[in-house]
């Protein structure tokens, strides 16, 4: 963790690419949350610029369109998901997926591409 964030604060990684993924393990209360609180004001400023989202209600296949909206011709199509209109409103944040393991694989396989490019398409 320590040094992505120093290869960012000195610009010696890309613009476009996340500074940084990162997987933290443990049990509860050990300060893994904490932790990525800490990190959103180092990086932004603000422990406000964390986006938190409890992956625990994204199980069931059809939530990936919750999560980054429908796809266009769908009935909700005009409304963002929410990671979407989250980053879209705070597009410099840290984005914590709280009990990423209780998600569903498909919305496993949506965010390796955000977490790998920082972008998705």
């Amino acid at each position: 963790v320590a040094d992505a964030v120093l290869r960012s604060r000195a610009g010696l990684s890309t613009g476009d690419r996340p500074i940084g993924s990162f997987l933290f393990l443990g049990p509860t209360g050990v300060g893994k949350t904490e932790l990525a609180r800490t990190l959103a004001e180092a990086l932004f400023g603000s422990e406000d610029r964390m986006v938190r989202l409890d992956m625990s209600e994204y199980q069931e296949r059809h939530t990936v369109s919750r999560l980054v909206g429908a796809p266009p011709g769908y009935v909700g199509h005009e409304e963002a998901g929410q990671l979407t209109e989250a980053v879209r409103r705070n597009p410099y944040s840290l984005l914590l997926l709280d009990e990423i393991e209780k998600a569903h694989p498909d919305v496993f396989n949506i965010l390796l591409q955000v977490l790998d490019d920082g972008r998705l398409t």
